[in-house]
């Protein structure tokens, strides 16, 4: 039986992936740091489940040392990674490690969680990492990425965190090919959610809308193989961005300095 780990997993389109992977029968674990509403969507999930388990791990994702915890804890082999965990917060905050909290959660979790779980996933049959990403991205500006010289905006924070998505998405993919693990980023569809009514919009895509895409990328067979690509509407487009070699790596060494 494959096993699954979604990040953000309580979230509007977090717990779409998770029905989905629940209907395809994945012994999944649910990732957010909030335990009640954890409990809740496991509770929801056993309901439907046919043969997958369905269990959860409480996990603060801006915190490193919290995300160490839970891959020092896991014993299993791991086939699908689905980093989903956002957050855009109106004013300038920071995690209890002193970062600030959009690039803790929206860009160094992926990461961390990619560098700490992918030796769960090295020469599975068919290891995937997805990484939730977006179209509205750009701006990323590696001088100061968490906003310390710059006044703070949550839309600009949360547009270069999704840019840093999409380029970290291409140098593990290049990293881990010879681990037989595919990595890819998408643009999961706008859905009303407690992440877009921070930015001022509602959404007009239902939850099961927006998981298509992750999903796609997840668990679809055309999909196999297919790694350090970029998609939208389940379909691949060209991502501007991945295609700076430089300055992708740049932002690898970056954020590598993390770990």
């Amino acid at each position: 039986m494959s096993s699954a780990i979604v990040t953000g997993a309580y979230g509007a389109i977090g717990s779409a992936i998770c029905q989905g992977l629940v209907d395809k029968d994945y012994d999944l674990t649910l990732v957010g740091r909030d335990e009640a509403r954890l409990m809740n969507l496991q509770q929801k999930l056993e309901t439907r489940a046919a043969g997958g388990r369905v269990d959860y791990h409480v996990v603060d994702l801006s915190l490193k040392a919290s995300i160490v915890s839970f891959a020092c804890s896991r014993n299993k082999p791991l086939d699908l990674l689905i980093n989903n965990a956002a957050t855009g917060p109106r004013r300038r905050t920071e995690s209890a490690e002193g970062v600030e909290m959009q690039w803790a959660v929206n860009v160094l979790s992926y990461f961390r969680m990619i560098h700490y779980f992918k030796d769960h996933m090295i020469n599975r049959p068919d290891a995937r990492i997805v990484n939730v990403a977006s179209y509205w991205a750009g701006g990323l500006d590696l001088s100061d990425p968490e906003f310390r010289k710059r006044s703070y905006d949550n839309d600009v924070a949360y547009r270069q965190a999704k840019q840093a998505d999409r380029m970290m998405t291409v140098a593990w993919a290049g990293r881990l090919k010879d681990s037989n693990i595919t990595v890819n980023a998408c643009h999961p569809g706008d859905v009303n959610s407690k992440l877009s009514n921070s930015f001022g919009f509602s959404g007009h895509e239902t939850p099961a809308e927006g998981a298509a895409t992750p999903l796609f990328l997840a668990i679809d067979e055309r999909i196999k193989g297919l790694t350090g690509k970029y998609f939208e509407h389940l379909q691949e487009v060209r991502c501007s961005f991945s295609s700076d070699h430089k300055a992708v790596e740049a932002l690898f060494n970056e954020l590598a300095r993390s770990l």
